[in-house]
């Protein structure tokens, strides 16, 4: 497959993600087929020239290549498992957001059924896809991946990781851990100041650069955690990283401490382990043995 070869596709499920996946494949003129469980969805794709299929069933039909983009993993299943026989000897990519583990059974599933089966994990939102900085993950069928990686980089750099289906997922949610752990930050700090009169879009303009220049200590950390050695000089000692002070302080501005607090949780279990003098990486120990 080549960039300019039209492929037949078909997508299930045009909320927000899908319909945005829908309209990069008709603008980049691939015959795209589109189905969606409540009517009316598909009616801007009809417009623009993709062809709307009254039931799943018929959108896997209409062609080899079927995309799956639903809710969750429950509704995969219950929108393709009475269609496994319609499916065998197709092509089905799932950008459906799962767990590892649901999507190691989905791939099972597909196989069984005689199916072509690549998982994807989508670090983007909907206003991203084609656009610079949209990403999306996959693993599963190396096939599969390399005979349509043309028609998947039109949503977004793609990136496999071998045939485990499940590590595209796994790398998908261990980002967003990494996101919405920054943006509780975030937020902890715009509400520490908000007391002083200081408005969130002030805040955020202070926020930004320095969280964005902090991101520079994440190799740094990794060649720690991956030498396994905390005590190499030059870290931050966790005596040193201590949040007492942090903690008094947003208490002092009426605020929640819940977020400040699972971190001083984190610090302290290793403290009172004796590693205080080690530095902030080990609390990666906390988290991989959570109590």
């Amino acid at each position: 497959m080549t960039t300019n070869d039209s492929v037949q596709v078909s997508i299930l499920g045009l909320g927000a993600m899908g319909n945005a996946l829908a309209v990069a494949l008709v603008e980049a003129g691939h015959a795209t087929t589109v189905w969606n469980r409540s009517a009316g969805k598909a009616d801007n794709l009809v417009a623009q020239g993709a062809q709307a299929a009254a039931t799943a069933g018929d959108a896997v039909r209409a062609s080899q290549l079927v995309i799956a983009c639903l809710l969750d993993h429950a509704s995969v299943h219950e929108v393709l498992d009475p269609l496994a026989d319609e499916l065998t000897g197709r092509t089905l990519i799932n950008v459906t957001t799962t767990t590892p583990e649901q999507s190691r059974e989905m791939a099972a599933w597909a196989a069984d059924a005689g199916v072509a089966y690549l998982d994807g994990g989508i670090m983007a939102v909907p206003p991203m896809i084609g656009q610079p900085g949209s990403s999306i993950l996959y693993s599963g069928s190396a096939a599969v991946f390399d005979q349509y990686k043309p028609l998947l980089e039109l949503w977004g750099t793609s990136t496999y990781f071998g045939k485990d289906a499940g590590l595209a997922s796994l790398y998908d949610l261990a980002l967003l851990a990494g996101m919405y752990v920054m943006f509780a930050g975030f937020m902890h700090g715009a509400a520490m100041v908000a007391p002083a009169g200081i408005t969130a879009g002030e805040f955020a303009a202070m926020a930004a650069p320095w969280q964005s220049a902090m991101t520079g200590a994440f190799q740094g950390f990794a060649a720690v955690i991956d030498g396994g050695d905390y005590t190499v000089e030059g870290q931050q000692s966790l005596q040193f990283s201590n949040l007492s002070d942090l903690l008094a302080a947003s208490s002092g501005q009426g605020i929640s401490t819940e977020v400040v607090a699972m971190v001083q949780r984190l610090i302290q279990r290793q403290i009172d382990a004796g590693h205080g003098e080690e530095g902030f990486a080990r609390i990666i120990e906390s988290i991989k043995q959570p109590v």
